[in-house]
């Protein structure tokens, strides 16, 4: 059998084009990524990665920070496409001077041909010093017109792997809100108006995972018509976050402390989500426990 090669994208392109955006995207999309890596470094880090086998997706960015840039680039390319062992693609973005010129006042950043000159002038040099380059990349993208999130989805069209997961997931995390709300949250749903758990003294050191504190917390109609809506309201809008480019989106349930009633939900939020989604659920608070009265 042929072993499979490593699929190996460089980064490059106009100076404000939208270099970092690129690289993070392809971090979601599972790649090791490498931002300002020196052209003369390319070719050792791919023997260390062909030999170790770690990772068969790397992005990196090799661009204008690299001083010797110019000089070294045509020399490294031509030895990578000689690789047989690699599936290598360039990526150049580009955007429109006066876009250009506009996000670097906007950063208040020097353009690293104009330190001392104006922008413009470093960014008419730059372009004329990469018209090779660009010439010789399969995908081009002007970003002048694109956000942030329209950049990420076109990366996310052109080089994720349509066999796996499109880098969306889900995090179904249950929480004590004693402790404080997850910092990570971007929904967060209070179930602490339900029945608690913890007045049985049967049920007070079980959590949220064991099947009679499960049963006793679901068995409420006003539990099951509680969770029934909430199901109802997260399924429909879930592919809308993925439309816009969230590669995380981390559900958050709470009750007093985290043990029982919030775990129960949180669980079964999880499990039902992962019907069609790729779902992690984690319980932060369910063993938690302090000597004082602990009202869960």
């Amino acid at each position: 059998m042929t072993e499979k090669k490593v699929e190996l994208v460089i980064v490059t392109g106009m100076s404000g084009a939208g270099k970092t955006v690129a690289i993070q995207s392809f971090e979601d999309l599972g790649y090791f990524t490498i931002d300002n890596m020196p052209p003369a470094l390319v070719p050792k880090f791919l023997q260390l990665v062909e030999t170790r086998k770690d990772n068969d997706k790397l992005a990196m960015v090799v661009d204008m920070r690299s001083r010797s840039f110019f000089s070294e680039i045509q020399n490294v390319l031509d030895e990578i496409e000689n690789d047989e062992e690699l599936n290598f693609k360039i990526l150049f973005l580009d955007a429109a001077d006066k876009e250009l010129v506009a996000r670097y006042k906007e950063t208040r950043r020097s353009h690293p041909l104009a330190a001392d000159g104006r922008i413009l002038d470093g960014i008419k040099l730059e372009r004329e010093l990469l018209a090779p380059l660009k010439n010789l990349s399969q995908n081009v993208v002007d970003t002048t017109e694109l956000t942030p999130r329209e950049l990420r989805k076109v990366i996310a069209q052109e080089f994720s792997d349509h066999d796996e997961s499109q880098g969306f997931r889900v995090e179904v995390v249950s929480f004590g809100f004693k402790y404080g709300l997850p910092l990570d949250a971007d929904l967060v749903f209070d179930v602490r108006f339900l029945p608690n758990p913890y007045y049985q003294p049967e049920l007070r050191n079980q959590t949220g995972l064991d099947k009679a504190v499960f049963d006793y917390v679901m068995n409420h109609p006003e539990s099951e018509e509680f969770y029934q809506h909430l199901l109802a309201l997260i399924e429909p809008i879930l592919p809308g976050y993925q439309k816009e480019g969230k590669s995380v989106l981390t559900i958050a349930v709470g009750c007093t402390g985290g043990q029982h009633r919030s775990v129960a939900f949180a669980q079964r939020l999880a499990d039902d989500l992962q019907q069609h989604w790729s779902v992690n659920s984690s319980h932060r608070d369910k063993d938690r426990r302090k000597e004082t009265v602990n009202r869960s």
